[in-house]
């Protein structure tokens, strides 16, 4: 299988694995799909890491595969390219990227739809599709943008260069840099802290996010109110609260 999903603790982690560099071809992109899928239905998974292996993330899609692919191909294919990483990005879950190595093109795309970006010191981010004559077209001129802003994401698909790890934190491309030989670590331990929270909640909080991002404040208000008010109605929040009152802050736990 070119990726798998194991679950421990909590955590999910979709791991990459397509030797040498986690090409994302077709099969590979289908699968991610059904597996950022799976980890939304099921109920031993509270939070998601994305991880490549030690040396790789993934460096982006596979060339030699859309070479051949004309006009019509693609129009057929383009849509089912950005569903598999909307699948990951819609994860109504905690999901962390574990970024080791090259994070290039489809690469960087799939970190974009992490919530959190963790990256090794050894990391190389960009959207270098604009050198074959190409923009992206899994995200990145939409979720790049969003992240870094509209001038240092053209700036990075306008020129297609690469960014070192220490470079990516700076423009806020990633969230935290580290050495390479712990990026799962730390991953996996950011998101083991969350899966430990209250799941709606958080749940909650990343739709009420990710929707005030891609719509007008008004509405994001109101899909924010919504669910606050909604919350009222969960054992977690009995949980929560109830904890604060006879306990203090922090010391709530939640099933």
């Amino acid at each position: 299988m070119t990726v798998t999903l194991e679950a421990a603790e909590g955590v999910g982690t979709l791991r990459l694995d397509r030797p040498p560099m986690n090409a994302l071809d077709v099969a590979t992109q289908d699968r991610l799909r059904e597996l950022a899928e799976e980890a939304t239905r099921r109920e031993d998974i509270r939070a998601v890491v994305i991880y490549g292996g030690e040396k790789v993330f993934a460096a982006g899609a596979d060339i030699k595969e859309m070479q051949v692919m004309d006009h019509a191909a693609m129009v057929a294919r383009a849509r089912a390219l950005q569903d598999s990483f909307t699948a990951v990005a819609r994860i109504p879950k905690p999901v962390v990227a574990a970024v080791t190595g090259y994070a290039l093109g489809g690469g960087c795309e799939l970190a974009l739809c992490a919530d959190f970006r963790i990256a090794g010191e050894n990391a190389k981010l960009g959207q270098p599709e604009i050198l074959l004559g190409l923009i992206p077209g899994a995200g990145g001129t939409q979720r790049l943008s969003r992240l870094v802003g509209p001038s240092r994401a053209k700036d990075l698909i306008f020129t297609g260069r690469q960014v070192r790890a220490d470079e990516a934190l700076t423009l806020g491309l990633v969230d935290r840099v580290v050495p390479a030989g712990e990026v799962y670590e730390q991953a996996h331990a950011w998101a083991a802290r969350l899966a430990k929270g209250p799941a709606i909640a958080l749940r909650a909080a990343k739709e009420a996010v990710d929707t005030g991002l891609e719509t007008d404040i008004e509405t994001g208000l109101a899909v924010e109110r919504t669910w606050f008010a909604g919350l009222f109605a969960t054992e977690d929040r009995e949980t929560g609260m109830r904890s604060f009152v006879e306990e203090g802050p922090g010391k709530a736990k939640f099933l």
